[in-house]
């Protein structure tokens, strides 16, 4: 079956006309995206998800994400973002997001909310009590070893290097040996 001129020339002349409707639609949005944006605050971040570290812009109006895009200027992903770093919105904008900490009382099945003091507190104390209760000064050599077995701690992939340094600081000074990084798990 052939095509004849005259129809290749009204399928040329179509998909042509397509191609300008479809040009001039993507420049109205455009247009509108820049306008969303017009007036934000913008913060630099990092990405929370895998141990890459993508920079990604953060976009915000009147204390709400409205965009996530990657950072142009990080040197890792340099303006690229994986679909996980780019649907961040819907995750800080999550209407089921938890804004406070929970509380579950030992053989209750009920969650109940505190406040952040009351729950930061209980953290201090269970953290002295287990170090206190199982803190080891000498091993069975009668060696220092100054540690505490019955804590442990996971690092998490969203830190920075500075953030581990000082996490580190702190875990080792409590004395725990048990310490481990999330991107080798």
């Amino acid at each position: 079956m052939g095509i004849s001129r005259r129809d290749f020339l009204k399928f040329s002349g179509l998909a042509a006309a397509g191609g300008a409707a479809v040009s001039v639609s993507t420049k109205a949005q455009a247009m509108e995206f820049r306008n969303k944006l017009k007036g934000c605050k913008v913060t630099t971040t990092i990405c929370p998800y895998c141990a890459v570290g993508c920079g990604l812009k953060v976009f915000s109006k009147d204390e709400k994400v409205i965009h996530v895009e990657g950072d142009p200027e990080h040197p890792i992903n340099e303006g690229r973002a994986c679909p996980k770093g780019s649907a961040l919105m819907q995750l800080v904008n999550s209407p089921y997001r938890e804004l406070k900490p929970k509380y579950r009382a030992p053989f209750s099945s009920e969650w109940k909310e505190v406040e952040w003091e009351w729950a930061l507190d209980r953290i201090a104390k269970r953290i002295k009590q287990t170090r206190d209760k199982t803190f080891e000064e000498r091993n069975k050599k009668n060696e220092v070893v100054n540690r505490t077995q019955g804590i442990g701690a996971v690092g998490s992939a969203a830190l920075d290097n500075e953030e581990c340094f000082i996490l580190q600081k702190w875990w080792r000074s409590l004395g725990l040996i048990y310490i481990e990084h999330q991107a080798r798990i």
